[in-house]
């Protein structure tokens, strides 16, 4: 019997002989968590509601749907699962169809042993845990590095994080109001869109979020910083777009800016397009101004955003969040709440910028300042609806 690893992954066999798919279930059940189909539409239908499968072991010769078509299909929407052809007509062209277009894993003849069988079908198991494995440790590593930058940065440039995260908040219902479905790339581009700026002075990024103007230095910093934030992902992989979008946020829809490549309009990639707007948003509103204040600007700025994005996200912003506004202590924090000012320990110091979401890190971070040297307190805080009823038993009430 194989090991208990087996038992959990799920194997599919499709074949329009039901004696064959009976052999399968006499000489597998044992081993193998085990599903069957007699046609395409019915292994359709069991892949929606019962997987994903480790492996699917396709029949060659159906009606209506072939297997090296089924498989081709099969690899578009389960791209981890390992596929098997099964044929009695062993011909080269099908071989190399079902190979080229289904990435086929193993190319099987009928008749086929059981021990034959179970052979394939442990290598396929072993290649889908190794498939799997590494896609795991990608993911891992590559939302490991994305934390680690972004409190890194939390910690090195408190006002730089706290314009990230405002303008995370709007990017990912500006990215789905445009109909982009997967946002994730979007969502961490503006989660890492000022890390270029860790290398400028606390200071000075109060200036630039408050629209004041920087000179010497700090400036050359300030406008290479989409560049600087560049480099440094360069060396994580997978974030190839998103550095593409941070690399383009201080690119204007009519082409000027940097990069200075010749790109305007529809050809600067969006997320750099809806970068623009939000970061150029933010310090409006940082600089005073009210909502309707800093929209009347943006629109007056003629040839410097994509109206699109723009009418988006007038469309975002009057829409009501539900949150409400609390003041609290320390230790009465809760993840998902929003910082709606500054928290500063009792000598001044800035330790956390407005705008932030409250985070179980930062909620450490701000009980080791409470203890070691104060924290000034009440904390102005926002709060998401889901919340407001444990807030009105434990916050310090309605401001």
């Amino acid at each position: 019997m194989s090991d208990m690893c087996s038992m959990q992954e799920k194997i599919l066999f499709v074949d329009d002989d039901q004696n064959i798919l009976d052999a399968f279930r006499r000489n597998f059940r044992k081993d193998y968590a085990l599903e069957t189909a007699t046609s395409v539409r019915e292994a359709a239908k069991i892949i929606a509601q019962k997987g994903p499968f480790a492996v699917v072991v396709s029949d060659m010769r159906m009606p209506k749907v072939d297997g090296v078509q089924f498989l081709t299909r099969l690899k578009e929407i389960c791209p981890d699962t390992v596929r098997i052809m099964l044929t009695g007509y062993a011909d080269m062209q099908s071989s190399i169809a079902a190979v080229n277009e289904g990435s086929v894993f193993r190319f099987l003849t009928k008749p086929c042993t059981a021990q034959n069988m179970k052979r394939v079908l442990e290598d396929a198991l072993r290649q889908y845990r190794l498939v799997v494995a590494e896609k795991q440790l990608l993911e891992q590593t590559l939302s490991g590095s994305i934390k680690v930058l972004t409190e890194l940065l939390a910690m090195v440039n408190p006002d730089a994080f706290g314009r990230a995260n405002r303008i995370h908040r709007l990017v990912r219902q500006i990215a789905l109001h445009l109909g982009v479905t997967k946002t994730w790339e979007m969502e961490n581009a503006a989660l890492l869109s000022q890390i270029g700026c860790m290398l400028l002075p606390s200071a000075a990024m109060q200036q630039i979020i408050q629209g004041e103007s920087l000179d010497g230095e700090p400036r050359k910093i300030y406008d290479i910083h989409p560049v600087i934030a560049a480099d440094l992902l360069s060396h994580i992989p997978r974030l190839d777009t998103v550095r593409e979008f941070i690399l383009y946020q201080e690119k204007r829809f009519d082409g000027e800016g940097t990069p200075l490549d010749g790109k305007s309009g529809a050809d600067i990639p969006l997320g750099g397009r809806i970068l623009k707007i939000l970061v150029d948003f933010d310090q409006l509103e940082h600089a005073g101004k009210n909502t309707e204040q800093a929209l009347h600007i943006l629109r007056a700025r003629e040839g410097w955003y994509d109206p699109r994005i723009l009418d988006v996200l007038e469309k975002v912003l009057s829409q009501k969040t539900g949150y409400r506004l609390l003041e609290m202590h320390v230790h009465q924090l809760r993840t998902g709440m929003v910082l709606a000012g500054d928290v500063q320990s009792q000598s001044g110091m800035l330790l956390v910028a407005q705008g932030q979401e409250v985070t179980p890190v930062l909620i450490t971070r701000l009980r080791t300042y409470a203890e070691i040297s104060g924290v000034q307190e009440p904390i102005r805080v926002l709060v998401p609806p889901v919340e407001q009823d444990d807030c009105r038993v434990h916050g310090s009430g309605m401001v």
